[in-house]
């Protein structure tokens, strides 16, 4: 019966999660988080972090880790066939309607509306991953005593830096992860 949950639930974040893993995140924390339970929030932001950081689409590594996690191996690959089966199917049907409708304004005029819709699920999803991070688990708050500022000062030399010198994300991400672990080691 897991795997059959585990199978449709990853079939529905593939079917539903359009542009991207960024904009899959908020569907992968409802099905994962809020609906089944099999992650904390706090062990979800840790599978998003582990996700970006390995080859592959995010969506699939959370398939494929929320899979692992919660059954083993042959849960790892429900999982994520489930996740990539719609993709397939929708994939295959839609390049041959756009290959035979290419030149209608309307399908033109669809493809331009979704990329605002696309924006915000992405918003979502880092504001999420934002608060999770400043705050922790607690409700949000100005006070200074609910604020962790380790994470406000990664964060905003990250930003100061990716904005400055523009390097690769990848050098970032493991600069703040030495950065982030010698400052949790010493204080």
């Amino acid at each position: 019966m897991i795997y059959l949950k585990l199978f449709w639930s990853f079939v529905q974040i593939g079917m539903f999660s359009f542009g991207g893993g960024y904009a899959a995140m908020p569907l992968i924390q409802n099905q994962v988080v809020e609906l089944n339970h099999w992650l904390t929030m706090t062990e979800f932001t840790d599978l998003i972090t582990i996700a970006e950081m390995t080859p592959g689409p995010i969506a699939i590594n959370s398939a494929s880790f929320v899979g692992l996690r919660i059954v083993g191996f042959w849960g790892a690959i429900i999982a994520t066939v489930g996740c990539i089966l719609p993709s397939c199917l929708i994939v295959t049907l839609l390049a041959w309607l756009y290959f035979k409708y290419k030149n209608l304004t309307v399908i033109q005029g669809i493809l331009t509306g979704l990329r605002p819709a696309l924006v915000a699920l992405i918003a979502s999803a880092g504001l999420s991953i934002l608060i999770l991070s400043f705050w922790g688990e607690k409700e949000p708050s100005l006070s200074l005593d609910s604020i962790n500022l380790v994470s406000v000062f990664l964060f905003s030399a990250a930003l100061f830096v990716l904005k400055k010198w523009k390097p690769s994300p990848v050098q970032v991400m493991i600069g703040s992860g030495i950065v982030g672990g010698i400052i949790y080691l010493f204080v």
